[in-house]
């Protein structure tokens, strides 16, 4: 090929990529073939630092979603100077998406074979407990991590997970309202405290709660243990909990 036909091959393939280059919409809209460019929400996603301390939250089928939101929602937030404080993520036995028992479908970000090292686990519940409880690798999972962790929490029927792991053996623990007796039955070296009157117990390293919406409190006091008063005032106030309150029908 001569070199005037190179040249001008190269100058035809230059004004394609201007043109096309000149067409596309950086601005995170569509640039008319309905195919986005950008995500202008990027800017808000919090990126996994290794020098934050990472809370775990152990998913699995049938996870009530709300004792998993709870813990997310207090520790991603940032603080009121607009600093990352933890790396928050999703833990579950394999790459597979989960199913939430309210049918959300959840992609964890780590399982149990890759999972970083964590400061705190969140063991949630499920309505029927069976398939988690029998399950080795759940149960041998919450046994390693305890070796590592500093803080472990279980909200709802979490607590058949603890104690059927029996890292928290001889510690105070609560559970659902109702469930109490039978996990009593069930782990009689759990010191189970009566969950028609207490909503949240704390025992050294160990933390626990009735579930659902008052995954919140475990998650609030072990915030406010980890970072400070100030700061979970913060958070509660960005949640708008006084909201909730003063709520009134």
């Amino acid at each position: 090929m001569k070199i005037s036909n190179i040249i001008a091959t190269a100058s035809i393939a230059l004004f394609v990529c201007v043109l096309f280059s000149c067409k596309t919409d950086h601005s995170g809209k569509s640039s008319g073939n309905g195919e986005i460019k950008s995500d202008t929400l990027t800017k808000h996603l919090k990126p996994f630092r290794p020098d934050l301390p990472t809370i775990g939250l152990l998913t699995y089928n049938g996870v009530l979603q709300s004792e998993v939101f709870a813990t997310s929602d207090v520790f991603a937030k940032l603080t009121e100077d607009g600093r990352q404080l933890f790396n928050v993520v999703t833990i579950a036995e394999t790459e597979s998406s989960i199913t939430t028992e309210e049918g959300i479908r959840l992609l964890p970000d780590y399982t149990f074979a890759n999972c970083p090292k964590l400061e705190a686990l969140f063991v949630p519940s499920a309505y029927d407990m069976y398939a988690q409880v029998h399950n080795n690798k759940i149960i041998d999972f919450i046994r390693q991590k305890d070796k590592e962790a500093k803080y472990m929490v279980s909200n709802c029927a979490g607590a058949q997970l603890i104690g059927a792991s029996g890292i928290a053996d001889g510690k105070r623990i609560v559970t659902w309202i109702g469930g109490g007796k039978q996990l009593q039955k069930d782990y009689p070296n759990l010191k189970v405290q009566d969950d028609s009157l207490v909503t949240y117990v704390e025992d050294g390293r160990f933390s626990s709660s009735n579930g659902n919406l008052t995954s919140y409190i475990s998650a609030l006091n072990l915030l406010e243990k980890m970072t400070s008063a100030e700061h979970r005032k913060f958070v509660e106030s960005y949640l708008y909990l006084d909201r909730l309150k003063t709520w009134k029908q």
